[in-house]
């Protein structure tokens, strides 16, 4: 064969073969993950469990949110580009549960299935849920900090921020089991972390120092969690004030080993963000998913403990 023609031979199947794989491409379902933020390591693990899931099952995961979960609005921008790229679903950890309810009614006026997870939205008009039961995450940490108060003392709850379904229900389930089951226990004092470790642990420090007599904190999410463990160790405050944390990261499992933190509540990101996008691909497969997948949490004590 001359030269020419064998150069023109393998043009030929080079374009091919391009060809063949951008059709395989074209082929695969493209699959939006939108968390609160990318900025705490439980959005990492739930990224983790996302890309497990589309490998499984042969999806593409487009990932991207906010810097930080109070930028609702920017999550919303994402969600509408989401939409307009026509993706053939989006799995959705709602910022803010009443804001991003149009966001959500518009990707499925146009056909395109969504999932909410981790985090509730004012709305039912969703494929699935996908979350830790967090009331009772909630109620699970109340009768943990119960537990080792002894059933009685002053406490703080650090909140998260306004508008966050998740970290609202735990919340709603601490006050709920301390205010019917622990008539010793009082809760004094409550402030927002913000979603930030500097504003959580000066949150803290506040409440601290307003209530000196102050026996324990639970904190309902991991950034406030950090900051409350800053705020006890800045203010020697560590044993003396029992502590009890929602979420878990490397960080928070050191401040447990060495005790700064009596015990975390936990829940299964990875999990949380394979189930999301399972549920889709169910979806798109003809199936129903379960409307709600409930999660459970766990309580993790130090090793020995």
């Amino acid at each position: 064969m001359a030269a020419g023609v064998r150069s023109r031979v393998a043009v030929c199947l080079l374009a091919a073969v391009l060809v063949s794989t951008a059709c395989r491409r074209s082929d695969q379902k493209r699959i939006a993950v939108i968390p609160k933020s990318t900025s705490h390591e439980f959005w990492v693990a739930a990224h983790e469990g996302a890309l497990k899931a589309g490998r499984e099952f042969n999806v593409e995961i487009l990932w991207n949110g906010p810097a930080q979960e109070t930028d609702y609005s920017r999550q919303i921008q994402i969600v509408d580009s989401m939409v307009a790229q026509h993706v053939d679903g989006i799995a959705l950890a709602a910022a803010e549960r009443k804001a991003l309810v149009g966001p959500v009614d518009r990707a499925i006026a146009e056909g395109i299935p969504v999932t909410i997870f981790d985090s509730g939205l004012d709305s039912t008009n969703y494929t699935s849920y996908v979350a830790t039961d967090n009331v009772e995450g909630g109620r699970l940490a109340a009768h943990t900090l119960a537990k080792l108060l002894n059933g009685k003392g002053d406490v703080a709850l650090l909140m998260h921020v306004p508008g966050s379904q998740s970290s609202m229900d735990r919340e709603q389930g601490f006050r709920e089991v301390i205010g019917a089951s622990y008539p010793g226990i009082h809760i004094v004092a409550s402030q927002y972390g913000m979603s930030d470790r500097a504003r959580a642990r000066s949150a803290a420090e506040n409440m601290l120092a307003a209530h000196p007599g102050l026996a324990g904190m639970f904190a309902s999410a991991e950034p406030s969690s950090l900051g409350a463990a800053l705020a006890l160790k800045g203010r020697s405050l560590v044993g003396r004030v029992k502590l009890v944390t929602f979420d878990s990261s490397d960080q928070l499992r050191q401040d447990l080993q060495e005790g700064v933190i009596d015990a975390m509540v936990v829940q299964d990101p990875q999990r949380i963000g394979y189930e999301a996008v399972r549920t889709l691909v169910e979806r798109l497969k003809g199936n129903q998913p379960p409307k709600r997948i409930d999660l459970n949490a766990t309580v993790v004590r130090k090793s020995g403990a």
